[in-house]
């Protein structure tokens, strides 16, 4: 038997449209009732080639068969021999229009997401920082000037005034107390070696011998008197030094930070107030809804900061008078018992406040690690 020639069959723009052979496979399938396949039924000649007058059938039949996401313009079916390996092969690609232009492919379509620009969103910021930053400079100079309005909380205005003032204070007793603890550091090293001085004298002066002893004695006592006080007044300063440059400090970053938004707050308030009196239009309805939108996110945030400052202020005049109240009291036994020479009490008043004195030269490397 001579050997079979392939040919090809290619749908183009003279078979019917999609919606045609949709109906005419509807209808085709209704009119079927035997359970054999199609292709089964397709009658061939002596050479194996499909007689022309079912040929269109067959192809529209097959077309039913494709999957709907395949184009007709994508589509080619090849009918190979019976020598051949394959039968019924049905290739997927583009075949070139009649009208010489490409048809689109179809196919499944793919949704990226937008890629953001780190640059354009480095300038958003800038531009909002540089916007929100006139809007609030505007806002001082015009508060400054006397033109503009202010929110104010009289009495939250009136703790935060009292408080930078007792700051003020609590700063100068301070620095008095530093400058007494050197000047009593000065005397004390003073005394110590006015005492070694004396014990020297008493050792080689037989006359003077007991003179210069007693002597020695006292400044030794008054020198060891004055290094416990002078653990107490460090003590003092300390606590005091906490309390100023830490709580107070961190109470007054708090009322900075009130401030700040109370100024943002007052700014937007009166680009609204603007806007309102303005007139309403298609152009400026957008513009005030997005102003009113600013001004209830700074007026909520302002509310937040009040609160917060409410609170710590709060908090922060109940830990005072219970530091303040402490300190002072160890600073007035200390004090009182140092001049009346009761060592005693003096000692009995860093063992109250459980302060623990340094001996002198604890902190000094000793020679092995000067090496």
């Amino acid at each position: 038997m001579s050997e079979h020639s392939s040919e090809s069959t290619t749908l183009d723009e003279s078979h019917p449209s999609a919606e045609e052979i949709q109906s005419g496979c509807e209808g085709s399938a209704m009119a079927q009732e035997s359970p054999k396949n199609s292709a089964a039924e397709i009658p061939v000649t002596s050479n194996g080639q499909l007689e022309d007058s079912h040929e269109h059938s067959f192809n529209r039949d097959l077309k039913c068969s494709l999957p709907v996401g395949l184009g007709l313009s994508e589509t080619k079916i090849t009918s190979h021999g019976f020598d051949g390996a394959k039968e019924g092969v049905v290739e997927a690609g583009q075949f070139p229009n009649k009208g010489g232009r490409a048809q689109q492919k179809s196919g499944p379509v793919v949704l990226a997401d937008e890629v953001k620009n780190p640059a354009m969103e480095k300038l958003e910021l800038v531009r909002k920082w540089s916007l929100n930053t006139y809007k609030c400079t505007r806002q001082i100079i015009s508060e400054k000037l006397g033109r503009g309005s202010r929110t104010v909380d009289l009495e939250l205005e009136a703790q935060i005034d009292i408080l930078r003032d007792n700051k003020k204070k609590y700063e100068n007793i301070l620095r008095l107390a530093q400058t007494l603890s050197t000047q009593l550091f000065q005397m004390v090293h003073t005394q110590r070696q006015l005492g070694d001085a004396f014990a020297d004298l008493s050792l080689k002066s037989l006359e003077l011998h007991e003179e210069f002893g007693y002597n020695a004695d006292t400044q030794k006592l008054l020198a060891k008197n004055g290094e416990t006080l002078l653990g107490a007044i460090n003590f003092f300063i300390a606590s005091v030094n906490t309390l100023v440059n830490k709580t107070i400090e961190d109470t007054l970053l708090t009322v900075k930070q009130y401030e700040s938004a109370r100024i943002e707050y007052d700014a937007y308030r009166t680009d609204l107030e603007e806007l309102n009196l303005g007139p309403r239009d298609a152009n400026t309805l957008p513009k005030i809804e997005q102003s009113q939108q600013l001004f209830q996110v700074h007026k909520e945030k302002y509310d937040k900061m009040r609160n917060d400052v409410s609170i710590k202020l709060k908090f922060l005049e109940e830990n005072k008078v219970k530091v303040l109240h402490n300190q002072l009291v160890l600073f007035h036994n200390a004090i009182a018992a140092y001049f009346a020479g009761n060592q005693k009490q003096l000692e009995q008043t860093l063992k109250q406040f459980h302060i623990k004195l340094k001996t002198p030269g604890a902190d000094a490397p000793s020679w092995l690690e000067e090496q």
